[in-house]
């Protein structure tokens, strides 16, 4: 039979409570940390690129959807149709505040319509060439379709630069803005059409 000292119990009941609550806290800041990143797929509406300072505005983009809808009633020998269509554009005019930058600057469409502006200037890279030439360019998508994993005030933006898919090249930017999304300008119109027999 074992011999408990008084207070043992107590002892591991207040080390294990420690550990709980270790655990839930690791588990809390592992939730905030996720849910302060976010990996979307993005649209690359406009890109620059300079080695000098520049002046960057977002220029203005528009896209436009559509959905159509025919109804049709009749008999074995003739038929009644008619058809509506539906279309929405999103308009976003220049932007009037300007971003005066360096390097590789892109306005990004996000899925819910806002522009994310990201700039990344050159990189230090030791080459044994000095100041001037221990820097590189910053990797620059060629594709408009990208990921963007927004972490902070930083983007890190990855492509596939492979047939498969399976090779990515990526290259984190800093993020200027986010500017908010456009509102649509919806248009409908509906065509009926005669019988046909």
């Amino acid at each position: 039979m074992k011999n408990l000292q008084p207070g043992g119990l107590k002892r591991r009941t207040i080390v294990g409570m420690k550990n709980l609550v270790s655990i839930a806290a690791f588990i809390g800041l592992s939730a905030a940390a996720a849910a302060h990143a976010q990996k979307l797929t993005v649209k690359v509406i406009d890109r620059q690129t300079s080695e000098t300072n520049y002046t960057y505005q977002v220029p203005g983009y528009s896209n436009s959807t559509a959905n159509g809808r025919t109804n049709c009633f009749g008999t074995s020998m003739s038929a009644n149709c008619s058809g509506s269509a539906t279309t929405s554009t999103f308009t976003t005019a220049p932007q009037d505040v300007s971003f005066s930058v360096r390097g590789a600057t892109f306005s990004l469409l996000l899925p819910d319509g806002r522009i994310a502006v990201v700039n990344c200037v050159s990189k230090f890279a030791e080459r044994m060439l000095g100041p001037a030439g221990n820097h590189r360019s910053c990797r620059m998508p060629i594709v408009d379709e990208i990921q963007a994993d927004f972490k902070g005030k930083h983007a890190k933006l990855e492509w596939s630069v492979s047939l498969d898919g399976k090779k990515k090249e990526s290259e984190t930017y800093n993020i200027l803005g986010i500017l908010p999304a456009a509102r649509p300008t919806p248009a409908t119109g509906s065509t009926p059409s005669s019988p046909s027999k």
